[in-house]
């Protein structure tokens, strides 16, 4: 497993054009982007995408030049906002980060920033998996190794940790601020006309990506993440500075993404520290959530999730499917949305993806009503839930299967942005037949390859109908699925198929 500022520029290119990269949320597998991206990536080679805007409209000229899904966070009116970005621009950008100078003076300011932030472990970077085949799966997997476990070895140094994090991160990040980032403030504001700066290239390109705005990025790319890193990076040296004088001995701080834990072995050191990086926030235009800012002496146990801890204290197994439905249910009420759910839930679905109707002698609907109703309230987990509902669906007659369906959509239909339960219900219905209504785009995209998926009316024609009637449906993929969700579909810790 290496991160991503051991790739040359050539390498880094090549990873933020993968599918996985350019979408870093679950789709059901038929969605493929790499064809689109790596064509435009061949089209835009050696030329910038403005010799392709239209003579009389810009991207920033208009608001739905990407794509937005919308993710329920609650099961109630909380809601996150992700974005398939316009491919034209999502591919102008890699390649103004990957521009082998650019590439050289990124590589070089992340070691820089990094080398500065005394005491301050960066562990959000993006990295490559050799082992897995989904980077995330390793992403998750340094996750448990470099913030979980290296936590728990701090509780031998320190009696005290406060954990913290950034309100609403991609949506407040500054988009000036990444110039600062990569080449300093002052910098960066002499400069904020030269047009021929890096920093300045990549805030003009977010900017068109946006409406002409410059608060927020888009959220669901691990190329925005990669961005959202150097800014945070730079945060990281800024309050390294501002805490220098603290001695080394007595603090260290571990930042993954937005979520900090500062180890120390007083609380007023910790609360000085928390005093700084608010202040240096606030000056990038980001704000400490109060909300989610607590400390306490239990370090050991702080180190790993409260959901996580919890069903090691209290899970067990059960023998009825339904009884351990209802205590994931249970579990669900304490710890709403956990990451510890979706494990629960995969080991119902692979208790079950084997089986055959014979072999299952419980009320099959019940069985269905909890596995909705625990999607309905965590939408975090709608992959695996509707995997274990397609296949709940097929154990049913012929005769009751529609009925059932329907039933699940007008349940849906009652909670609002639900973009990425759509998919996902279309997901199962899509080899079903029968007329489902699916209002999402990417929906209907599925059965009519003429649907627009972004608006490209600020490029010139050819370019424009090269994106227009893209096909991002892998129709062999969408032969080869069946009713049922199968395994590949959501596993995670697949291992790759060849040695290394």
């Amino acid at each position: 497993m290496k991160n991503i500022l051991s790739l040359n520029a050539k390498e880094a290119r090549k990873f933020f054009l993968k599918h996985e990269s350019y979408c870093n949320f679950d789709l059901p597998p038929y969605f493929k982007f790499d064809s689109i991206l790596n064509d435009l990536s061949n089209t835009l080679k050696n030329t910038n995408l403005s010799n392709f805007y239209s003579s009389t409209k810009k991207p920033w000229d208009f608001e739905d030049v990407n794509y937005r899904l919308t993710s329920n966070k609650d099961g109630k009116y909380a809601w996150r906002p992700l974005q398939l970005i316009h491919p034209a621009l999502y591919v102008n950008l890699a390649h103004i980060i990957t521009e082998p100078k650019n590439w050289k003076d990124l590589k070089a300011r992340f070691t820089f920033l990094m080398r500065e932030s005394r005491n301050i472990e960066c562990e959000g970077l993006p990295v490559i998996s050799s082992y897995y085949r989904k980077d995330r799966a390793a992403q998750i997997i340094h996750w448990v190794d470099k913030v979980e476990k290296k936590s728990i070895k701090y509780a031998l140094a320190y009696d005290y940790v406060l954990h913290t994090d950034i309100t609403d991160c991609y949506g407040a990040i500054y988009t000036h601020s990444i110039s600062w980032a990569l080449h300093d403030k002052s910098v960066a504001k002499d400069r904020r006309h030269d047009d021929s700066l890096c920093g300045n290239k990549i805030d003009r390109q977010l900017q068109a990506m946006s409406n002409g705005q410059t608060n927020g990025i888009p959220q669901g790319s691990v190329l925005m993440d990669f961005i959202a890193e150097l800014v945070l990076c730079y945060a990281d040296s800024l309050l390294a500075q501002q805490i220098s004088t603290i001695k080394k001995s007595e603090y260290r701080i571990i930042r993954y993404r937005d979520d900090y834990r500062i180890f120390t072995n007083h609380s007023q050191i910790a609360e000085q520290i928390m005093k700084e990086l608010t202040d240096v926030l606030h000056n990038l235009g980001l704000k400490i959530s109060s909300s989610k800012t607590k400390g306490t002496d239990k370090v050991v146990h702080s180190s790993i999730k409260e959901d996580k801890l919890y069903w090691f204290a209290h899970g067990r197994n059960h023998d009825k499917l339904l009884h351990e439905l209802l205590n994931i249910s249970l579990f669900a009420e304490s710890f709403p949305n956990s990451g510890q759910l979706t494990i629960l839930l995969n080991s119902v679905y692979y208790r079950i993806i084997d089986l055959y109707r014979k072999d299952i002698k419980e009320d099959i609907t019940a069985l269905i009503s909890v596995a909705v109703d625990i999607a309905y309230k965590n939408p975090r987990v709608y992959p695996i839930a509707t995997a274990i509902i397609s296949k709940l669906i097929d154990f049913l007659p012929k005769s009751k299967r529609e009925k059932a369906i329907q039933k699940i959509l007008q349940r849906f239909k009652k909670l609002p942005n639900t973009g990425i339960m759509q998919i996902w219900l279309h997901r199962i219905t899509v080899k079903l037949g029968g007329n489902y209504d699916h209002s999402e785009r990417l929906c209907t995209k599925v059965v009519d390859p003429n649907v627009k998926i972004w608006n490209s009316d600020w490029l010139k024609t050819m370019l424009r109908r090269k994106i227009d009637i893209c096909n991002v449906i892998d129709a062999d993929e969408l032969i080869k699925i069946g009713a049922v969700i199968g395994k590949d579909e959501v596993e995670l810790f697949k291992v790759t198929d060849y040695s290394y």
